[in-house]
């Protein structure tokens, strides 16, 4: 056996100083050239395993009991030295977000260099052969250009390779890759899985594959961990698993998940009432500005052209779904009609009112009736305010409420989201990542808009969080009646919220119309491949109503 692993338990002080258990008595096994995947949801306890595996937790954490046999050796029990030594050489990891987990001002070269300089003992010229070797077995596109480039100059699958290539650099007898697609769209994520795939046979490398997308761990695992409040609750063969559940949480989780080929809508349409569109966008075009090197007279690179004629309107109190890959200009339209960005050519009129200007210069009134609500929410919450002074802002300074009645509405708002008024008074970094996204969606409708962005406002959440989200929006837009532009590159989620759809490819639209006519019967080939890469990763149920028909595609 590779990997033993027997009763492992740790735990962590939290701020009241108490200790609590995070991964709770698990064990479980690993056989050469075997994927063994872990699927549960936020705060299960998958992070803190995938680092236990290793023997390294977290300042603050500790491992309490448990062996973790590698090659018939408890590791637990080795030297701080030797631990070290045996991770990246005999067990390596790929984290969640490759940005963060790269250095920013190192070349990402340098950064794989130093990995194997310290492991393998290479001279510096032999380090960068194998290097430039590690980036073209990723399928790299011209690896030598890449192994020059800072993290920031890499699109997102580019960087999640340099990653999977640093964590290969010396043939690691297993590797643990801890939700490494989460915020991949669906075509990079099949590229990611498929490399991940070829290069566990070429260097005979067992996977540890961590995530909360069941799509994901189907596609890629041959036997599956679900994990629930740090135990494991069911385990066995991927396939059968999905197939014939036996816990109800792992049906539940099975159930939750967004589905493209789904019966019907899950919420009726509302009807076109022949108003005036609330949003109309005529032939815009957006180029991102040129880029030099900072020396006086030196030429300059033009910039990308991110947006070319895109056309379309938003009636009132209806959903327009924006899809495409990472890269093809969604978030430039989200950000030119917000006003994050100034408009380039073409023409933008919400309610008649054109939007000419970036926000700072657009009237009071009309900054309110637009709002937008962002991927990443801990990024966009300040995190220096509580919860109920971030709520309390916008109706200050939209309405002029008192500091009593905003803190009033604003305890409102959070019982609406389904969480606790006591939560007004603990700041964002203290919230899981549902309830962080939550709090964005209550602000953005404090301000009672009458148009709301949401730009992938669900890709890093697990599937019965990002279901409840999904939910709440539809539920809040039932009820005010606002108008939604929403982004995403998971077709299953558009299929579920929107009444239309627009598909982007390279900042042009490939497709246009009702989401029902789109998804089944699509005209350009682009999404027939969007719907194609959708299908293909895993439809575990045709329908949670059907449970007799449960069967793995």
């Amino acid at each position: 056996m590779l990997l033993d692993v027997k009763n492992l338990t740790v735990g962590y002080r939290t701020d009241d100083r108490q200790f609590r258990i995070a991964v709770d008595g698990v064990s479980l096994a690993l056989d050469k050239g075997e994927t063994l995947g872990i699927a549960g949801e936020s705060g299960c306890g998958k992070t803190t395993l995938a680092r236990a595996l290793m023997a390294y937790t977290r300042p603050g954490s500790k491992i309490v009991g448990g062996n973790v046999f590698l090659d018939g050796t408890d590791i637990l029990a080795l030297p701080d030295r030797q631990k070290h030594a045996i991770r990246g050489s005999r067990i390596a990891m790929v984290p969640q977000n490759p940005l963060s987990s790269l250095t920013f001002h190192m070349r990402v070269g340098a950064q794989i260099d130093e990995i194997v300089c310290r492991h393998e003992g290479l001279s510096r010229r032999q380090a960068q052969e194998k290097s430039v070797a590690l980036l073209a077995a990723t399928g790299m596109p011209e690896p030598d250009a890449i192994y020059r480039r800072y993290p920031h100059e890499l699109s997102g699958g580019q960087r999640q390779r340099v990653v999977i290539a640093a964590a290969l650099a010396c043939r690691p007898g297993i590797l643990v890759l801890d939700e490494p697609t989460t915020a991949l769209d669906k075509t990079t994520e099949l590229r990611v899985l498929e490399l991940v795939s070829q290069l566990r046979e070429q260097f005979d490398t067992a996977l540890v594959y961590i995530s909360h997308d069941l799509n994901v761990i189907a596609r890629v695992c041959d036997r599956i961990c679900v994990m629930r409040d740090g135990r494991v609750i069911e385990a066995g063969d991927t396939r059968k698993t999905f197939a014939s559940p036996v816990h109800g949480y792992t049906r539940r989780l099975l159930d939750a998940i967004p589905r493209v080929n789904a019966s019907g809508p899950v919420r009726p349409l509302r009807a076109d009432s022949g108003e005036a569109p609330i949003l109309e966008v005529t032939n815009l075009k957006y180029r991102y500005p040129a880029t030099g090197l900072g020396i006086p007279f030196s030429p300059k690179k033009p910039g990308t052209l991110a947006v070319q004629d895109l056309s379309f309107s938003i009636n009132r109190g209806r959903t327009l779904g924006l899809v495409g890959e990472s890269g093809s200009g969604k978030s430039t339209v989200a950000s030119v009609i917000s006003g994050i960005i100034p408009p380039g050519s073409g023409k933008i009129a919400f309610d008649g009112v054109p939007l000419n200007r970036a926000a700072p210069e657009r009237p009071a009134d009309l900054r309110r009736r637009i709002q937008m609500v962002f991927q990443d929410p801990l990024s966009s919450l300040n995190p220096r305010l509580s919860i109920g002074r971030i709520l309390m802002r916008p109706l200050r300074v939209f309405f002029a409420m008192g500091h009593e009645e905003a803190r009033q509405e604003a305890a409102r708002l959070l019982e609406r989201m389904d969480m606790r008024a006591e939560l007004l008074d603990r700041f964002p970094r203290q919230l899981s990542g549902g309830q962080q996204q939550r709090v964005a969606l209550a602000r953005a409708f404090a301000a009672r808009p009458d148009l709301i962005i949401c730009d992938e406002v669900t890709s890093a959440l697990d599937v019965s969080v990002q279901a409840s989200v999904l939910d709440l929006l539809l539920s809040m837009q039932a009820e005010s009646g606002v108008s939604c532009l929403f982004i995403s590159h998971d077709l299953g989620v558009i299929k579920r919220v929107a009444d239309d759809v627009i598909v982007l490819q390279s900042g042009e639209v490939r497709d246009a119309g009702p989401t029902s006519d789109v998804f089944t019967a699509p005209s350009h080939p682009y999404t027939q491949l969007l719907l194609e890469a959708t299908r293909n990763v895993f439809d575990v149920r045709p329908a949670a109503s059907d449970e007799a028909a449960l069967a793995v595609q």
